[in-house]
């Protein structure tokens, strides 16, 4: 966890979906200790499993499945097994597909083409063959295959998360916004104030701009979850829905994470591909927040050197001239002044000489996000006064969080801010930071000030 921290990383994510109760409480602690004493601000996500549709257990796997065999999904779990029968956890099955779907199993390793359909069981050709194996991920080409998107065993899970404090709380699977619902609900039973973050990886979900955009406002953010949603709409269509997800997101000023197989060689391999470091750099170009492993480090042989190498990846990109301006909102109103001084901050910073950073005074984080929407080369220090905050704008892209809690009263604690940012040595003499702030301390949406000072 140390060395992860070094190398970068800005949330650790606690999959749901692996794993035991007693080992991610453990995880959590650990990555909690070790952020204490490296005095370094990084969040937790935790991730539902939610409703993934399996196969069943297969008596004798690996089951080899050629190509033109003839293979029958069952949902009857007692019908006996045999080298053309597999089991499947989802009994709406047979009512959900019907004659000439393309069924894809492990990712879409193996794909199947529906020749019938009756009461129990799925009869189908083998189009692309290979190994199938228990419990592998079953999909169908363009969707439509769908279950509750939240299981008991997620409910259980959303109690973990409130009980480990995590700072996020990924949900699997939803295809509109209303599926969010049972989360918030739970969440507000709780007490607990964990953002949502909506993993897109329903055919459904990006079925429509119209869908799309309710479940990103429904959401806190958003992840691009490549794996199922590549499944399901195939990889070419995956390619402009990335970058129209991320879009969305900035517009509607959410964080986004792109993820799944961003760098999947170096779970063995001590160096990434020239095609995942362009991944990588592609996405941060296409303005995503942040860039998720996987199992490069939960299972891989170099965590480390992955996230060194991917955070290479990262700022190689942000040198390009297209990340440091945007004209995001440029053309927009605003109702709130707090989003005008934020966007007056960042244009100021791209249109004015000899200036060094940008030092955010915020309570709940949401300055220092709105900023963060607009491109620009300069870091983002955000300063609060707690620590739950600070750990959340961890996610947010180009900001540093920093806790301050030494003060008195909001001069005190402006003075104690530029005292905090001087110290760090980004600033020398000459150069210029800008500065925003509200005139209350303590109350949330206010920032009401913008200054410009020169050291």
């Amino acid at each position: 966890i140390a060395q992860l921290l070094d190398s970068g990383v800005n949330v650790f994510r606690l999959n749901f979906s692996h794993g035991s109760v007693d080992g991610h409480r453990k995880q959590a602690a650990i990555i909690r200790q070790v952020m204490a004493e490296k005095d370094i601000f990084a969040a937790i996500l935790g991730d539902l499993q939610g409703p993934k549709i399996r196969l069943g257990d297969i008596t004798n796997e690996p089951l080899q499945a050629d190509d033109g065999a003839k293979l029958t999904l069952t949902i009857d779990q007692e019908k006996p097994q045999s080298e053309h029968c597999i089991p499947v956890r989802y009994q709406p099955l047979p009512s959900s597909v019907e004659r000439g779907d393309i069924l894809l199993i492990d990712d879409g390793l193996i794909r199947l083409q529906v020749e019938s359909v009756d009461q129990d069981d799925v009869h189908c050709v083998v189009v692309q063959g290979g190994a199938i194996k228990s419990r592998k991920g079953l999909n169908r080409l363009g969707g439509g295959l769908s279950a509750d998107v939240i299981t008991p065993k997620d409910f259980d899970d959303i109690e973990l998360a409130a009980e480990l404090a995590v700072d996020y709380l990924a949900v699997s699977f939803p295809c509109c916004a209303e599926d969010l619902q049972p989360v918030k609900n739970k969440l507000k039973e709780l007490n607990t104030s964990i953002a949502i973050i909506a993993k897109i990886e329903r055919a459904e979900a990006v079925a429509t701009d119209s869908v799309l955009k309710a479940l990103i406002n429904a959401a806190d953010g958003v992840m691009v979850a490549r794996g199922d949603l590549g499944v399901e709409i195939g990889d070419a269509q995956l390619i402009g829905a990335q970058k129209k997800i991320i879009s969305f997101a900035r517009q509607a000023n959410k964080p986004v994470i792109t993820a799944t197989q961003m760098m999947e060689s170096m779970i063995t391999s001590p160096v990434p591909t020239r095609a995942e470091v362009f991944d990588v750099a592609n996405a941060v170009l296409d303005g995503t927040d942040a860039v998720m492993l996987s199992a490069e480090t939960a299972t891989g042989k170099h965590p480390a050197k992955v996230v060194d190498a991917m955070a290479g990846a990262c700022v190689g990109a942000e040198k390009h001239p297209d990340t440091r301006v945007s004209g995001h909102r440029m053309d927009k109103t605003f109702a709130n002044a707090d989003e005008s001084i934020a966007m007056s901050a960042i244009y100021a910073a791209n249109h004015l000489e000899n200036v060094n950073g940008i030092l955010c005074l915020t309570e709940t984080g949401k300055t220092a996000l709105m900023m963060s929407r607009l491109s620009s080369a300069l870091p983002i220090y955000a300063i609060s006064k707690h620590a739950e905050v600070c750990r959340r704008m961890a996610l947010y892209r180009g900001v540093i969080p920093i806790q301050l809690t030494d003060f008195e009263d909001t001069e005190s604690f402006y003075e104690e801010a530029i005292r905090t940012l001087t110290a760090t040595g980004v600033v020398n003499k000459g150069e210029r930071v800008i500065i925003t702030c509200g005139d209350i301390s303590g109350t949330s949406g206010l920032t009401n000030t913008l200054k410009i000072i020169e050291f």
